[in-house]
């Protein structure tokens, strides 16, 4: 099987992987697109270090084989997370929190850059025959943008910034849209920022040096540890703070202000697909265009400046 492997060093792309076999509960699904999350560049740059298999966690498939056969021959985007099942967390509906779960791509679970891969069954979710499979692709970076009105309250007449100009960042500045906020998207790419301007104002770093304004919730969606120190200087006393970046290394914030002003630090990963996949099906969110490569491209791919990039590896099923 052909697949990009990460050794605990690096990635190396490979012919000679294993086919994956399912387990007892698991189903084997073709994948056919993957898409590169910035994640997936942190496991390159050591966020992951225990970490040896095939990469990422974004994908559209075709379950082939399956434990429950209603699944067999459906179009299918899935969860990252596979917990134990009867901790303390699984029992409470954490299952993502689970001390012992295999997370696809970077944690005791091969991924989807491959050209298969298993996984298990209760975390799959069928693609509505309406919606396009390299729509259906954002399933995933969407579900995290929508956790966050999952667990912070966001008044629609309140005006929310979002640190960050990547693909994060506009699914998190369209469902805040989406529900009446103003929104305020601060990134360093011009390019990137005419992208936000249907649904945000936009500033560049310098812009955020010199203003006055300050905002009661901040969504820190930059994938850089810089974003959190400008977050964390734009925030109003007795604001909020969401995290959404995953990076390697540490970062270098002034913890003082933080207390000082009782800032509220709250992370937030991942969310729910269904509403995803609602809100895809319907059109009401989109994200520029992916930029396909083959999996033997792969550091095309990861080097690639485009808005998204991702594998192809057998589309066209729609």
């Amino acid at each position: 099987m052909k697949g990009i492997y990460f050794d605990g060093q690096g990635a190396i792309y490979r012919e000679d992987l294993p086919m994956p076999v399912p387990g007892q509960e698991e189903s084997l699904i073709r994948i056919l697109y993957a898409g590169i999350c910035n994640t997936d560049r942190e496991v390159l740059r050591g966020y992951r270090p225990d970490f040896k298999g095939v990469m990422g966690h974004e994908f559209v498939g075709i379950v082939e084989k399956s434990s429950e056969p209603f699944w067999t021959g459906r179009r299918v985007v899935g969860e990252l997370n596979a917990g134990c099942g009867h901790c303390i967390y699984c029992r409470t509906s954490r299952e993502k929190h689970c001390l012992e779960r295999k997370v696809i791509g970077m944690d005791g679970k091969d991924g989807c850059f491959g050209e298969y891969m298993t996984l298990s069954t209760h975390l799959l979710h069928e693609v509505p025959l309406g919606l396009d499979l390299r729509e259906a692709l954002l399933t995933e970076p969407l579900a995290a943008a929508l956790e966050i009105p999952a667990q912070v309250h966001i008044s629609p007449d309140r005006t929310v910034a979002v640190v960050g100009d990547g693909r994060l960042a506009f699914l998190t500045a369209s469902v805040l849209h989406l529900q009446g906020a103003e929104v305020v998207v601060i990134g360093k790419h011009p390019e990137k920022l005419e992208q936000f301007k249907s649904m945000a104002r936009t500033w560049m770093p310098e812009d955020a040096e010199h203003t006055k304004e300050t905002f009661e919730i901040i969504v820190e969606a930059s994938g850089a540890p810089s974003g959190l120190d400008l977050a964390s200087r734009l925030v109003r006393r007795q604001g909020m703070i969401v995290l959404k970046s995953t990076y390697a290394g540490t970062v270098n914030v002034d913890m003082s202000r933080l207390v000082v002003n009782e800032v509220t630090v709250k992370g937030s990963r991942c969310g729910p697909f269904e509403p995803a996949l609602r809100l895809l099906e319907k059109g009401l969110v989109k994200l520029p265009p992916v930029e396909f490569y083959e999996l033997k491209d792969w550091e095309d791919a990861f080097r690639s400046r485009a808005f998204k990039a991702g594998f192809l590896m057998g589309g066209n099923e729609d």
